[in-house]
């Protein structure tokens, strides 16, 4: 099988560019079967595994197939977003086998991130993977990198400090916003959406203890379970344009494919408060706030890319802890290829262990089936079970044994180290003695 990854992030391609291409979780289903349509132009459909990462930060495809199908799979996205796969092309990044495989370490063990070490993009990247198993689009192999770069990144995070001084998008908002008012306990702040990152948000905050706090949902019952953790009020978001002049601070983060606060309205609100400033954080990829917004007298608008500065605070600190896990990277996708190179169909092990075991049970049913006549003939217990034995262990030794009588000296020599690595091991101290499973 062969490996690949496709994606577009922070580093490739600005917030426009990356709002063309985020998928929704929930709808990521049928999206993931009509990648999987698109590259069996080139394979069976059976045999191609897919998977997608979509967070603010980045639009990630993985795939697995006979061959690698990177036009398509390139061409499939472009057609996603609506733009030509020859513009795309500039902002994306490919990456096949060892590559992929130390790219989604990178990813999991948060190397990748705007913040360098945070722990939120491993939620959701088991989350891309839950979804991708529920859509009958995870395989053998996609399982295989996904569960082993859980797996380094879980090293990753327990053998370094790689998060230690980590700072959050949540904790650079209230650090800008710090920066705008002097006393954040006299602020209104306004949060719209009710997710992950506007609890985050929301959490960091609430503990500067703000002079009130809103939450804005499409469904006011998540909205309220969202408010009660932080004695917050409640307000729908069709309800947004006549309340926006009362709050200092809004921070927005939804699944909305379209801007969900306009120009209009923001140009409103300011002239009702008077043209006192506005903190606006647009987290969400398509953005929630009209880009036009930015350009306001009053208005202080940030995107996630605009955050990148103040979150790269505090690296030179962890460069240490960066070399520590790429190490431990290292030797994790070293690993994944081994185990890839086993399961090739030419020279690898897993053929020749599937022929073993199928002759070994050939052997078995042939022994079994002869004690079987020899006790319902009323022969001794004993000496069928001893028979049994002595004539499975001869055809299992019958071709090792002939083959350290066969050749010359220095052939018998080679075979004879060899049979006593496999069948000696536990009295040369290599082992306990006991079968391990592949």
């Amino acid at each position: 099988m062969a490996v690949w990854a496709l994606g577009i992030n922070h580093t490739t391609a600005p917030v426009d560019i990356r709002g063309r291409f985020a998928f929704a979780l929930d709808k990521i289903a049928p999206t993931l079967q009509s990648l999987r349509s698109t590259i069996s132009g080139v394979h069976s459909h059976a045999g191609v595994e897919t998977a997608i990462l979509s967070t603010c930060n980045r639009t990630e495809i993985y795939c697995a197939a006979q061959e690698p199908a990177l036009d398509h799979t390139l061409r499939w996205l472009a057609q996603s977003g609506d733009l030509p796969a020859d513009a795309l092309k500039h902002y994306t990044y490919t990456l096949q086998n060892d590559l992929a495989a130390r790219h989604a370490f990178r990813v999991a063990s948060g190397l990748d991130s705007m913040v360098l070490g945070e722990a939120q993009i491993l939620g959701q990247m088991k989350n891309a993977v839950r979804a991708a198993e529920e859509a009958g689009s995870l395989g053998t192999t996609l399982n295989q990198l996904f569960q082993r770069s859980f797996a380094v990144a879980k090293e990753v995070r327990s053998a370094t400090e790689i998060g230690a001084h980590s700072i959050s998008m949540a904790a650079a908002a209230v650090r800008l916003a710090g920066q705008l008012f002097e006393d954040l306990t006299k602020i209104r702040v306004l949060f719209v959406g009710a997710g992950e990152m506007i609890e985050l948000c929301a959490t960091h905050f609430a503990a500067k203890q703000p002079a009130h706090i809103t939450v804005a949902n499409r469904t006011l019952e998540r909205g309220e379970k969202l408010a009660g953790h932080f004695g917050a009020s409640t307000m729908r978001l069709a309800d947004l344009p006549d309340h926006l002049h009362e709050y200092d601070a809004i921070i927005s983060c939804t699944a909305s494919s379209l801007p969900i606060i306009g120009l209009g309205a923001v140009e409103s609100a300011l002239k009702k408060r008077k043209r006192r400033p506005i903190f606006m954080v647009d987290l969400a990829v398509p953005r929630d706030i009209e880009a036009e917004v930015k350009n306001l007298g009053d208005i202080y608008l940030y995107t996630v890319d605009d955050l990148a500065h103040v979150v790269k605070a505090g690296q030179e600190q962890r460069q240490a802890a960066v070399v520590q896990a790429e190490t431990i990277i290292d030797a994790g996708v070293q690993r994944f290829m081994h185990w890839m190179d086993q399961r090739a169909p030419e020279g690898g092990a897993v053929p020749l262990i599937q022929q073993i075991n199928a002759q070994a049970d050939v052997w078995r049913a042939l022994e079994i089936e002869r004690a079987k006549k020899r006790l319902a003939k009323g022969e001794d217990m004993d000496a069928v079970l001893d028979a049994l034995t002595r004539g499975l262990s001869q055809k299992i030794l019958h071709g090792t044994m002939a083959e350290l009588h066969a050749g010359d000296a220095q052939a018998r020599a080679q075979t004879a180290d060899m049979v006593s690595r496999l069948f000696l091991r536990s009295q040369r101290g290599g082992g306990n003695g006991h079968q391990s499973g592949l």
